[in-house]
């Protein structure tokens, strides 16, 4: 594969199919056909059985490609709906930006990491990459755009305007082989996931930190004493700057949401057959983290400030999964931080947002 040089850049080589830069001046936000075809299909409303839900729907720009209908109404949309109007999700969509960096599950001496969705489930050991194994699920979801079959799919993409596109990043006759077309499929939406179009690195952390105020300078510093240890500030996982999470796997105690589910969410531990995972739950990037609400895998908290607050003290609050919970002193729930502190860890988390 062939890749571009730009002045001052980071080259990164995702899942052996696209390529992606970033540079000091800012690159093309779409900056290969893979991409551009990636794009056509995330944006694509006939992915949806009644032609009403893309991707973008549950992982929109203006809410940090998190669902648009919770973050304007985060009371009471805590979960997406259906492209039929009527169903919804058992979790929170998290955002889409960020997520291709995150590597294939593993278990590193006890603690998980890596994979999709907030169980880890599309692991990556079908496709190498947990990014296009999670972009195959909504599709095909009953309660999402609820396709009937693959076969459906890629006929979507037989009729579409953007055919040529995929043809010619993929190969005539690469819609034949259903199975394949499909895991294609999946590749491009990951590779505009990855894209300077989702994946910014563009906010003010990274391009003006200097001219922080007093509260979120004196939040950042509060954020490296107690937040930094799961939301890492250490760049990593071949990323060019920090990407707020290690990617891990935790239960902080969050409470059931009755209006989501009624019975317990397990988490990973269902997942990889272990009951020492029970009730723990991916740790999520902390970028555009104030254009994403709710908060929480199941959409419990309906404000930053709230989620900040129960991190910061657990008192009067029932885990869902009582099992599994650090409850250490100095861990999440016993940081004893101030109202003024909170706040403060309020405005610097603000400054993540990309441009």
């Amino acid at each position: 594969m062939k890749t571009r040089v730009f002045v001052s850049l980071a080259v990164f080589l995702f899942t052996g199919v696209a390529v992606m830069a970033w540079a000091a001046g800012g690159p093309p936000a779409v900056d290969s056909n893979l991409e551009r075809l990636g794009m056509r299909l995330y944006n694509d409303k006939n992915l949806s059985y009644n032609g009403t839900q893309s991707c973008r729907n549950c992982h929109h720009h203006f809410a940090g490609f998190a669902d648009i209908t919770n973050h304007v109404s985060p009371e009471v949309n805590m979960v997406s709906t259906g492209a039929d109007g009527v169903s919804k999700g058992g979790r929170n969509a998290p955002s889409a930006a960020y997520a291709g960096f995150s590597p294939q599950l593993s278990d590193d001496s006890g603690q998980w990491v890596g994979g999709m969705f907030w169980d880890g489930r599309a692991d990556g050991s079908t496709l190498g990459d947990p990014l296009a194994e999670q972009a195959q699920g909504p599709p095909l979801n009953p309660v999402e755009m609820n396709m009937p079959s693959k076969e459906a799919i890629i006929q979507v993409i037989r009729d579409s305007g953007y055919v040529n596109l995929w043809n010619r990043v993929f190969g005539a006759g690469s819609l034949n082989n259903v199975d394949a077309a499909y895991d294609n499929f999946g590749r491009a939406i990951a590779a505009y996931e990855r894209s300077a179009d989702v994946t910014k690195f563009s906010s003010k952390y990274d391009t003006a930190s200097d001219e922080f105020t007093a509260a979120e300078t004196r939040g950042m510093a509060l954020f490296d004493a107690n937040c930094a240890s799961c939301h890492s500030t250490t760049a990593a996982f071949d990323a060019p700057a920090t990407l707020f999470t290690n990617y891990a796997y935790a239960n902080i105690g969050v409470p059931n949401n009755p209006a989501v589910l009624s019975e317990a969410d397990l988490g990973l531990g269902p997942v990889v057959d272990d009951p020492n995972q029970n009730g723990k739950f991916k740790v999520p990037t902390l970028r555009n983290i104030v254009m994403t609400a709710p908060y929480s895998h199941n959409g419990y908290f309906p404000t930053l400030l709230e989620m900040v607050e129960f991190i910061n003290d657990r008192t009067g609050y029932v885990p869902d999964v009582d099992q599994n919970i650090d409850y250490g002193e100095d861990s999440v729930g016993n940081f004893g931080l101030s109202a003024e502190e909170i706040n403060d860890i309020v405005a610097f988390l603000a400054t993540l947002t990309d441009e």
